[in-house]
């Protein structure tokens, strides 16, 4: 289970980008992050909030052979939560982890992210 988890807190991000609010727009966003990445997708999910009009946010996750990538949108707010976490059996997946947020940052080009970065590991130690 070693990896790394990055989260994202967006703001002021642009609520008329197309990903804020168009389910097809975001999962297209996040599969070609993936693809450039160099990581693996293996089923997806978006789901776009009532009210389903052309302003309610999305949640999308894309489960990876990796682990996981999740964004939540919030267009009334101009905001964007992006969670990326990677493992690292078999090989270092960390630069591919860190490819893919800053992905996804250029795509929605906030004004502000604070960025968090945790080394997932502990459940992979050995116990004494």
């Amino acid at each position: 289970m070693n990896g790394l988890h990055l989260t994202a807190d967006l703001s002021g991000v642009d609520p008329a980008l197309p990903p804020m609010t168009d389910p097809a727009a975001l999962a297209a966003l996040c599969r070609d992050a993936i693809a450039a990445s160099g990581l693996s997708g293996v089923a997806e999910l978006f789901h776009r909030f009532a009210p389903e009009d052309a302003q309610s946010g999305i949640t999308g996750v894309v489960l990876l052979a990796e682990s996981h990538v999740a964004v939540h949108t919030w267009p009334e707010l101009g905001g964007v939560t992006l969670d990326v976490y990677v493992c690292n059996y078999g090989s270092d997946n960390s630069a591919r982890a860190e490819a893919l947020l800053d992905a996804l940052l250029k795509a929605f080009a906030p004004c502000d992210a604070a960025v968090q970065r945790l080394t997932r590991a502990a459940a992979s130690t050995p116990r004494q």
